[in-house]
């Protein structure tokens, strides 16, 4: 039989999230956000349970044009743009919205060659310092766009650095609101604006035409601990699930792991987990990690090796060989156990752990709830 880990993608979840963002902003299209393999859950998955978005954002021409064989037919928005001249060859054929960071991909536009003229998001570096025009750099940008043949429509983006929590001690997005609003604020064209973070926690203060749900959409929190999934109404796309294949019994002074980074101070009972960091789990998970044992919250003991890691049984007499772990996401008889709260126990955050899913776990597609 296989080894015992898999990963199951709940399809209902995905559209319960999405629901969840028309929700927060019901005057504005939502834009799923599916870069990186939708954050670790595949892309072919996401699209199932995300098909009611009014348009995907993602990274990759490939897996744009993966959102085409799969059917859709609605917008589809490149976050980064283009990354050379060819790609907007890629980008007419396929009808792709794209974003506009830089004078060098307005000198490519100015060079395509096109029957139809492309819709772009030029974007502002309002306080990100990442991607984006300055603030005394956007209009001129725009006005070059606006004289190219080759773009159509032009709205406007940019990106929050701090919308999940506060900044420096203030407000978390008043900076960059206000240098967005202070350029943008006569010009024509849509908007996007708010991220996850803004989504959930400022919508009410920000004008977005189009909102970017990436991480809500896997019920990622962006502002945990602050706040967790239920607060939000968020629920798991992700469960990682797998099974006891050994029990050990210790005694006071026994170790456990690599290291002996765990040292037993009366007698225990653990079982050893098939789920290691080579199927994502993070290595820098402490003991004391929350972990579910048939749906009954334990936590990990000792270091997390490449295929296996240990979890205390002592106060689960049940439990034993063969019994269903949950590393998170939804266990039996109605548990869960946050991707957030295992992500801080490791000292990293949610997106990185649905990301780093590993290729050799096996992945179901759940699509009843």
């Amino acid at each position: 039989m296989p080894r015992p880990i898999e990963a199951l993608i709940h399809v209902p979840a995905l559209a319960h999230n999405l629901a969840r963002a028309r929700a927060c902003a019901p005057d504005a299209k939502v834009w799923a956000v599916v870069k990186a393999n939708a954050y670790g859950h595949g892309l072919a998955a996401a699209y199932e349970g995300l098909r009611g978005a009014d348009g995907f954002a993602l990274l990759d021409l490939a897996e744009a044009q993966t959102l085409r064989e799969l059917g859709w037919r609605g917008p589809i928005l490149l976050l980064e743009g283009c990354f050379e001249t060819r790609d907007l060859e890629l980008c007419s054929r396929l009808k792709l919205w794209h974003a506009v960071h830089c004078e060098q991909q307005i000198d490519w536009l100015a060079m395509h060659k096109t029957h139809e003229p492309h819709r772009v998001f030029l974007k502002m570096n309002s306080g990100m310092n990442r991607l984006g025009f300055t603030a005394s750099a956007l209009r001129a940008a725009w006005n070059r766009l606006n004289a190219l043949p080759q773009v159509d429509e032009i709205s406007l983006m940019t990106h929050f650095s701090d919308a999940d929590a506060n900044r420096l001690g203030g407000d978390g997005i008043a900076h960059q609101l206000a240098a967005f609003d202070a350029v943008a604020a006569d010009l024509p064209g849509e908007r996007s604006v708010s991220n996850s973070a803004a989504t959930l926690r400022h919508t009410a203060r920000v004008r977005s035409d189009w909102v970017r749900a990436g991480v809500m959409s896997y019920g990622g929190v962006p502002d945990y601990p602050e706040h967790d999934a239920a607060h939000w109404d968020l629920r798991p796309a992700m469960t990682l699930r797998s099974k006891i294949i050994a029990i050990q019994n210790l005694q006071p002074g026994d170790t456990v792991g690599y290291g002996s980074s765990f040292t037993a101070e009366r007698a225990m009972r653990i079982g050893i987990v098939a789920c290691g960091y080579a199927d994502g789990y993070p290595r820098h998970c402490p003991s004391g990690t929350p972990i579910l044992v048939e749906g009954q919250r334990t936590s990990t003991v000792g270091r997390v090796s490449m295929d296996m890691l240990a979890v205390d049984l002592s106060e689960l007499p049940q439990a034993g060989f063969g019994s269903e772990v949950t590393l998170w996401g939804c266990g039996p008889k109605g548990a869960v156990l946050a991707i957030d709260e295992v992500a801080k126990a490791g000292g990293t955050i949610g997106y990185e752990l649905m990301c780093a899913l590993a290729r050799r776990v096996p992945v179901t597609i759940q699509h009843l709830e």
